[in-house]
């Protein structure tokens, strides 16, 4: 199996118990040296559509970049919420979009379908191969039974209510999409030799 490494897991993530080589925060992804494909969950909370409301540093959000040349030169596949503003601000593709000057695309996906307890609609920007290559999807359908947040006030009894999800279940990755994630990234090969140097 081809080695990948994993950027900015939890300190108690499912990946760890992968066998992988992952960087969280005690780590410092920053560190790392290259040499594979990459799979990385930058911080995304000064990107996603509360970023006003975030206490994001500008370090913080300068990891995202940081991420995407990493998946440019190394390739793999970088995980950000739905609608994330990086895209627009280092001009990744939209998922309706073809593929730009690295040969990435973008994925639109709802970690519900691998298991997490409410839609929780994700952007996966992939580098270094093909969208035939891209392992298949238990897209599932219907309602999930929980939200990741209550909207417009509802309260228990109300029609449309579902009970909100953990604060950690926010930002754990379900086992199955994990490991999915995985598989995708080992079959994503390092292209930056062609763009430029390493980052």
């Amino acid at each position: 199996m081809n080695p990948i490494a994993v950027l900015f897991v939890d300190d108690d993530s499912v990946y760890k118990t992968m066998r992988l080589d992952c960087y969280d925060k005690a780590r410092d992804a920053r560190t790392w040296a290259g040499g594979c494909p990459v799979l990385c969950h930058p911080p995304c909370r000064g990107w996603g559509c509360l970023r006003k409301m975030s206490h994001a540093t500008a370090e913080e959000k300068a990891l995202a970049p940081w991420a995407v040349d990493q998946v440019h030169y190394w390739g793999g596949v970088l995980e950000h919420p739905q609608a994330s503003s990086l895209w627009k601000a280092v001009q990744l593709p939209r998922p309706q979009d073809g593929l730009d000057a690295w040969g990435g695309f973008t994925l639109d996906v709802d970690q519900f379908w691998w298991g997490h307890r409410a839609q929780k609609r994700t952007w996966l920007y992939v580098c270094g191969c093909r969208r035939r290559e891209v392992p298949a999807m238990p897209i599932k359908l219907g309602k999930a039974p929980n939200v990741v947040t209550n909207t417009h006030g509802l309260r228990a009894g109300q029609p449309g209510y579902r009970k909100e999800i953990t604060k950690r279940e926010r930002t754990a990755t379900p086992p199955a999409f994990a490991a999915w994630l995985v598989e995708l990234t080992r079959r994503c090969r390092s292209l930056g030799n062609l763009r430029h140097s390493p980052p």
